[in-house]
């Protein structure tokens, strides 16, 4: 007990020391940045501007020595620093790091629904990227979760883009307090590996504001200053070069004005890059090559280069990247990294079933049978995203360290021994990447294992270690228990073993609608005619493969959305989570009956635990218009609050909604509204488990 008091204090001094050097970093005002900038662009020669607004030695922006300009290194990406000392021409050793957390996945983090361990964990990685020196971190990723297939879900924040919204603001917060450039990427409607840079996301422009920017904003509100263009095309043109993507969306309609830079290999265009408000090409100048050219032509002038370089070096003086360097102090928080990537992990997981509260495991359970894909290796995604860690725990090890002899792992378990255990623990889970899509069903040798396991054994626990959503049809209502661990980071192991064995209590809820085929999604369909998915990297087809569109037919209805509008059951739906305990929700209340523009309204209710174990629930509020002049889903997430009970415990709780919280995008309009009318409050435990209603009226 003292051991761990000690290391507990430890820990807090730790956070403590975290606080205060994140607090000591206070940015440029953007007009001190922006006359910095200027001061330089008067003294640069001409070859210097064309040369600045294309990327050095892959990951870097090219210093100015003469001038006092430093080098500035970017690295990937949302989940921790990927680690790399070579990459193509750059040699990246002096950057490197001599570790980095692995932390869990961004969906796993969206999956606990807390603001505040959010802002921890990006500051947290904000505080490593100062350890190796490094100027700009190429995360968040924030693309919409819109079908299970797509690789890089796992590095997204899920289906819902007020949740999605909340969780951004929060990590970009965490990670510029340590004065790391956070880049918002991708920019906008990535949604697919499927060949991306041949994929046309054709989207109207309602879908576009109410679904695919909040989060963007979000995030450029919260101070985001770098964004990163997508592969994709929107509307017919590639992101990167498009005029109407970065000026008018991105910059006219959020008003973002700090770095904009393109993802790796994505922009054909010379003259349209120029004109489109783009700032820097990466990794390299490949269609700015010719950028004089293309000034000797008339095609583009000096001054478009110079509007460049002001805004990649505004970006650069307000951020104090002109001071970064290597520190290896923050070696020190690392400790504290990793009791945080814990953390984040027990609150990520969740419960799906519990029939017969078969968890947590009891004493009287003498063998526990471990099977599974992911048990003596690490679950985790691949590509850009990827982050090894260190001090790694395999599922393996973190069940043998909590239930000790009590587990016997089989690769290959017979029969027998799958029939004759007390309990069976069975793993599932898949590799996700960028790059490409992968299929919703799992993998066939998995599937036909985890049903010989809960046909032979009906005391089968089955744990799901996954970038997002898997096909669980035909063997979920048998199983007895469901975990969805998601990809838990380095010490995820230790997380599932402790909500195993009831040290923790599940409170993680989900951030996404798990269907029950694929053909149920909103985004189904998207592959072309006659096509496949594929495994690996695809350079050479991806090249030849022509573009083809996608089709957002769904619109505005997307996520629990859709299946809420079409009436199609999911298997398990957004926002569900079981615990160990229960909650019981009563007496809701408005602070009015009826709001007006520009007030906030606020809605509470009681909420009890009335089990016998502490727990943590997710209180969700949602709206619905009564009656509209335009298409609404039957429901939208608009408040949630994450809350501590103790066993017996009651609390009220209350949030607040503005009146934007009703609001639509008008086409006609091209701006917000808010109609007068009546509004349903409700209030539930997931978007299919509504516990409470009022009524409200919202006036002119």
């Amino acid at each position: 007990m003292f051991k761990e008091c000690f290391s507990h204090l430890i820990l807090l001094i730790l956070v403590n020391m975290i606080t205060m050097n994140a607090q000591d970093f206070v940015p440029r005002s953007y007009t001190e940045a922006l006359q910095l900038a200027d001061s330089i662009i008067a003294l640069m020669t001409e070859e210097e501007l064309l040369s600045y607004i294309g990327g050095d030695r892959s990951f870097f922006i090219r210093p100015i020595p003469r001038l006092g300009i430093r080098e500035v290194y970017m690295t990937d990406a949302t989940q921790g620093v990927h680690i790399r000392e070579k990459f193509h021409d750059a040699d990246l050793s002096k950057y490197a790091l001599r570790k980095s957390t692995a932390f869990p996945c961004p969906l796993a983090l969206t999956a606990t629904w807390n603001t505040e361990l959010a802002y921890k964990y990006a500051r947290a990685i904000g505080e490593e990227c100062r350890a190796g020196g490094i100027g700009i971190l190429l995360g968040p990723g924030l693309n919409h979760y819109r079908h299970a297939q797509c690789g890089r879900n796992f590095e997204y924040f899920g289906e819902d883009p007020f949740l999605r919204s909340q969780l951004i603001a929060a990590y970009v917060q965490g990670v510029q307090s340590t004065g790391t450039v956070a880049t918002l990427k991708h920019f906008v409607a990535n949604n697919t590996e499927y060949y991306r840079r041949k994929s046309n996301s054709i989207i109207d422009e309602r879908t576009l504001h109410e679904i695919y920017l909040p989060g963007f904003k979000a995030g450029i509100d919260a101070g985001a200053t770098a964004v990163m263009t997508s592969y994709n095309l929107l509307n017919g043109e590639w992101c990167g070069q498009s005029e109407y993507v970065i000026n008018v969306l991105l910059r006219k309609e959020l008003g973002f004005k700090y770095l904009v830079m393109t993802d790796w290999w994505s922009v054909y265009d010379g003259t349209k890059v120029i004109k489109s408000g783009q700032d820097l090409e990466m990794p390299c100048a490949l269609a700015v090559k010719n950028a004089r050219e293309l000034v000797v032509d008339g095609k583009v002038s000096m001054d478009d280069i110079r509007r460049m370089v002001r805004n990649i070096l505004t970006t650069y003086f307000r951020m104090r990247l002109d001071k970064r360097k290597p520190d290896p102090q923050y070696y020190e928080t690392f400790p504290y990294h990793e009791h945080l990537a814990l953390e984040v992990a027990r609150e990520s997981i969740v419960l799906l079933k519990n029939e017969n509260k078969i968890l947590p495991i009891k004493n009287t359970v003498t063998t526990i049978l471990v099977t599974g894909e992911y048990i003596e290796k690490l679950a985790m995604g691949g590509g850009s995203a990827e982050v090894k860690g260190y001090n790694t725990i395999t599922l393996l090890d973190a069940l043998k360290q909590e239930f000790h002899d009590r587990i016997v792992y089989k690769k290959a378990p017979t029969d027998e021994d799958i029939r004759t255990a007390d309990v069976v623990l069975c793993n599932v889970g898949t590799f996700d990447s960028e790059g490409w899509d992968r299929p919703f069903e799992l993998p066939a040798p998995q599937e036909d294992l985890v049903n010989r396991c809960v046909t032979l054994n009906p005391r089968t626990i089955v744990v799901v270690t996954s970038g997002g959503g898997v096909r669980m049809t035909a063997w979920a209502p048998r199983a007895k228990a469901i975990l969805y661990a998601w990809y838990g980071g380095q010490n995820g192991s230790i997380a599932i073993a402790e909500v195993l064995s009831g040290k923790v209590t599940p409170s993680g809820k989900l951030p996404i609608t798990i269907e029950r085929e694929f053909c149920d999604s909103p985004g189904y369909g998207y592959i072309p005619i006659g096509e496949k998915l594929y495994t690996g990297w695809h350079g050479e087809e991806e090249k030849e493969h022509p573009v083809y569109n996608i089709e957002y037919k769904e619109g505005i209805f997307t996520g629990y959305r859709w299946y809420d509008a079409k009436n199609i059951e999911p298997l398990y739906p957004f926002g569900f989570g079981l615990s160990y305990t229960t909650f019981e929700y009563s007496d809701i209340k408005v602070s009015q009956e009826k709001i007006k523009q520009g007030e906030t309204l606020i809605v509470s209710c009681k909420l009890k635990n009335i089990g016998m174990v502490n727990g943590k629930e997710i209180v969700q509020v949602y709206i619905r218009d009564v009656q509209s002049s335009v298409p609404r889903p039957p429901k939208e997430l608009k408040g949630f609050v994450k809350v501590a009970l103790n066993a017996g415990e009651q609390v009220r709780i209350e949030i607040p909604l503005k009146t934007e919280s009703f609001a639509f995008w008008s086409p006609q309009e091209r701006k917000w509204v808010v109609e007068p009318g009546e509004f349903e409050l409700l209030i539930g435990t997931s978007s299919r488990d509504i516990r409470l209603k009022k009524t409200i009226v919202v006036e002119d």
